[in-house]
């Protein structure tokens, strides 16, 4: 049987594979991609791409790419709730960090700008840029078992143009194959929660929706109409793909009662409610089934292979939050393996993945299902869930324009609804406030600070170790750049100030023993970085002399507060339980 040798096995090239694909490329570690299908994404399926996931692809080169074929974040800027597009709108809730006040945190939480980027563009980007940099790709290749060793992993794969079998020999394989994940399935990675909670349809299709949607420009548009909590997630959606002619409706449909057949009568007798204008030319374009699911693994490596992405947490596409913790699984993971692959950190450092990511996983998960259930107060608010009749319905709806003590509360309550979705919409602290505790975080003693203000909602800055490194803007000459373009870069960075020499040499030192590139910045006056704004200065939690030792997805690995005749030992040891080598 022939046999093809690599270093790492990416299985899969939806965002999570693609996303590792194109980190490992960029870190020069040699990989193949496999994907059973003969194409990458062919509908939109995953659309939001926050404002950590942006960061993320600044760092690995492709941010320019995603800007310039995405929706931006201004156009997002509305979530309408309405009884059909060209019907009674109900309320708006402002969204995706288009509210003053949170777009105003956004700024100042990063670099980079949150954007609405269809899988079927997102995949293209991501791939392309893999394969330009080293990623052998391999389409009509289906992954069918594999097998361990202490040497690496041997994967029986299928090429289906041929119908002949063949093995990938990898030293690492990333099962990054979806939500029916084999690589999960047949690593036995223990999960927890349940699948087929509810049904849904995905419905794509063209039409010129610009009159009901351009004045209220976003990406969703929540139709609560007769039908629409069976199922599903909580209510009728009409979905954004591409400004103002490019839709899919999601839809859902009772499990007990089975799919409906997907017909195109079928589609368009789900879509024209939906829009409320019958007029409208309509030219379906694709339909699907799929299930809401509340899982996430509990482990998410077994020995010499680790899974990723819908692979290792399965939820509904509340919070837009899936693509988002895929790319940022693979980022954490990517570093991680280019080390022990070079014989720089011992394999221990892939126990850190689990420690750091699982915690994610679950609580995306959590926070997705959540959100399905935070839909229903809009329909109780007007006492819409006690009626199967839709001239009542309509009647309830209508009533909460009256001049009358129930009118006025209904109004009320339907304020109070919405405004709750903030959950949904406006997760900014989800999205960014990600704290490892692992091996590969150094503890300084200092207490976790907590959260000021709502964790879910609302982003906190740390220096703190196993924090993501605060976002200032700083200058190098006549340059301006984000103190996160400094980090990163698939290396460590020492970022430390003036009185801080001792840290440089440090990193001088600890490179020369671990053999590990570590890049340094010092910030101040008159230095190569400067802080004109004095951002950093307040952002940094330590002195002017003290020491900031960045891992290469950004989060802090070790900090010290001040500059310390024992600056070589502290970094040298920390680097070195870090690299899962400090008993050396």
């Amino acid at each position: 049987m022939q046999r093809i040798e690599t270093d790492v096995l990416v299985v899969g090239t939806g965002p999570a594979g693609a996303g590792a694909a194109l980190a490992l490329s960029t870190y020069g570690v040699p990989n193949i991609a496999v994907t059973r299908y003969g194409s990458l994404a062919d509908t939109p399926r995953a659309h939001i791409t926050n404002q950590r996931t942006m960061e993320v692809l600044r760092d690995l080169g492709v941010e320019d790419r995603v800007v310039a074929q995405a929706t931006p974040q201004h156009l997002m800027s509305n979530t309408v709730f309405c009884s059909s597009l060209a019907g009674d709108e109900l309320g708006r809730l402002r969204s995706w960090g288009n509210d003053p006040l949170v777009r105003a945190r956004h700024e100042l939480a990063g670099p980079s700008r949150m954007c609405d980027m269809p899988q079927h563009l997102l995949e293209p980007v991501l791939v392309e840029a893999a394969v330009s940099r080293g990623t052998s790709l391999r389409f009509h290749t289906e992954y069918l078992s594999h097998e361990q060793d202490d040497e690496g992993v041997t994967a029986l794969v299928k090429d289906r143009l041929r119908g002949d079998r063949y093995e990938i020999h990898a030293k690492y394989l990333i099962g990054a194959d979806g939500g029916r994940s084999k690589v999960a399935e047949n690593s036995g990675l223990p999960v927890n929660g349940r699948t087929g909670i509810a049904g849904s349809l995905n419905i794509v299709f063209e039409a010129d929706l610009s009159a009901y949607t351009a004045h209220r420009p976003g990406t969703l548009y929540w139709v609560l109409a007769p039908g629409a909590t069976v199922g599903g997630i909580g209510a009728g959606l009409v979905r954004c793909v591409r400004p103002w002619n490019e839709w899919m409706v999601v839809w859902g449909y009772d499990l007990d009662q089975g799919a409906p057949e997907l017909t195109e009568d079928y589609a368009l007798s789900v879509i024209r409610p939906l829009i409320g204008d019958d007029t409208v030319p309509v030219k379906i374009t694709s339909t699907s089934s799929w299930t809401v699911n509340q899982l996430y693994a509990e482990r998410y490596r077994d020995r010499r292979v680790l899974c990723a992405g819908d692979a290792v947490h399965r939820h509904p596409p509340s919070n837009g939050l899936g693509s988002n913790t895929s790319i940022q699984d693979a980022y954490n993971l990517a570093w991680k393996l280019k080390l022990v692959l070079d014989g720089t950190a011992s394999s221990a450092l892939l126990d850190t993945y689990d420690a750091e990511r699982v915690p994610v996983g679950k609580q995306i998960v959590e926070r997705a299902n959540k959100s399905i259930g935070e839909t229903l107060p809009l329909f109780e608010s007007l006492d819409l869930l006690s009626t199967d009749d839709p001239d009542e319905l309509w009647d309830r709806v209508e009533a909460r324009k009256a001049a009358t003590p129930e009118g006025e509360s209904a109004r009320d309550r339907l304020r109070e609804a919405i405004a709750a979705k903030v959950y949904e919409f406006n997760a900014h602290g989800v999205e960014m406030n990600q704290r490892y505790s692992s091996a590969a975080v150094v503890p300084d003693g200092t207490p976790d600070p907590g959260y000021a203000r709502d964790a879910e909602l609302h982003y906190q800055p740390t220096t703190r170790p196993g924090a993501r490194l605060p976002h200032a803007w700083i200058t190098r000459g006549r340059t301006g750049l984000s103190t996160l373009d400094v980090g990163g870069q698939g290396r460590f960075t020492v970022i430390t100030g003036i009185g801080g020499d001792c840290w440089r040499e440090a990193a001088e030192a600890a490179s020369r023993r671990w053999g590990l590139e570590i890049a340094t910045a010092v910030i101040g006056p008159g230095q190569e970085y400067e802080d004109p704004y004095g951002d950093w200065a307040r952002l940094r939690e330590t002195g002017d002399g003290g020491c900031l030792l960045v891992r290469p997805d950004n989060h802090i690995a070790f900090r010290h507060p001040g500059a310390d005749p024992a600056a070589a030992k502290l970094l040298t040891l920390a680097l070195g339980q870090i690299l899962a080598r400090d008993g050396e």
